[in-house]
């Protein structure tokens, strides 16, 4: 029995980084996310257990091409900042993804805008990557953690997690406030497709109740790159602007545990104020120093900081 345990653990001290290898060399997986992409979301209400309740119309949206671009690449972390052409003249900053490999702590999105930063096992991230998803203003939406498996000749990464309504929902609705997304990011050979199976919750009191559950398919197909010229044209040209304002998140959630943003403030959500600088900023209307102190006024009204802090921070 003792031989049959060392030659077990002999055995591990060569599997173990492999294992380990195998999973870092995932962020190749990741990088096939970036590209120009031709893009379709489609959504559908699907059960609810409320027999009396009325399905929301299905959605099919169109929306041309996205260009998702790397910002950061290194061993442990993968940046990719997504780009909406509307046309040649108008380029949307959309949202953004970054990978981290083996976390040490993960943000949990608990309702009412408000997440909480929680510590992980080291255990529990082994091999595993954390995708990190930020609003229009970089502001945080939902984290989650897995591997990327790879199976009958299927490259996946899968994900449940709770999450905030995204914008196609809180437009237009208000009877749930928990969005509890399954997400299937999915390689495949035209590009990438991800699937959601949503459930739509409310949450009150601390106790959740199923409103509805949503399927979600979203293409991502691969074009020319020329097809996307113009939004890398934008985004050299904004690139440092978004920058700062990233530093300046940063700096927040490394001070705090507990994140809470404000929906709007005199009838205006963070992200009008944030492009309104950038625009400003772009057409050489403030300075450097200027754009700096908005952003950080902006941030700080939207997330109720504490004067000292910022102090200190600034330092």
């Amino acid at each position: 029995m003792k031989k049959v345990l060392i030659i077990a653990g002999v055995l591990s001290l060569f599997i173990r980084p492999g294992v380990f290898a195998q999973s870092l060399s995932a962020k190749g997986n990741i990088e096939k996310l970036c590209g120009c992409f031709e893009v379709e979301f489609k959504y559908a209400e699907t059960f609810s257990p409320d027999a009396a309740y009325k399905y929301h119309n299905r959605e099919e949206i169109s929306a041309g091409l996205e260009l998702a671009i790397p910002i950061e690449i290194s061993e442990r972390k993968i940046s990719i900042q997504h780009l909406l052409i509307v046309s040649d003249d108008y380029i949307v900053k959309h949202w953004r993804e970054d990978w981290i490999f083996e976390p040490a702590y993960i943000w949990k999105y608990k309702g009412d805008k408000t997440w909480v930063k929680e510590s992980v096992d080291p255990q529990t991230v082994k091999g595993k990557w954390l995708q990190s998803v930020w609003e229009v203003s970089d502001a945080p939406r939902y984290q989650g953690l897995s591997e990327w498996i790879t199976t009958d000749d299927k490259i996946f990464w899968q994900n449940t997690t709770d999450a905030p309504l995204p914008r196609r929902e809180y437009t237009t609705r208000n009877d749930y406030n928990i969005l509890r997304r399954t997400n299937r990011i999915l390689l495949t050979k035209e590009g990438w497709t991800h699937e959601q199976d949503n459930q739509k919750i409310i949450r009150k009191n601390g106790s959740d109740k199923l409103l509805v559950e949503e399927k979600g398919y979203n293409t991502y197909k691969r074009t020319k790159e020329q097809d996307c010229e113009a939004a890398r044209k934008w985004w050299q040209k904004n690139q440092e602007y978004w920058s700062r304002i990233r530093n300046l998140w940063d700096e927040y959630i490394q001070l705090h545990t507990v994140i809470t943003v404000q929906d709007k403030i005199d009838g205006k959500a963070l992200h009008e104020q944030l492009f309104k600088i950038g625009r400003d900023y772009a057409e050489n209307k403030i300075t450097a120093e200027k754009t700096e102190a908005l952003i950080r006024l902006n941030l700080d009204k939207y997330l109720g900081r504490d004067q000292g802090k910022m102090a200190d921070a600034s330092q």
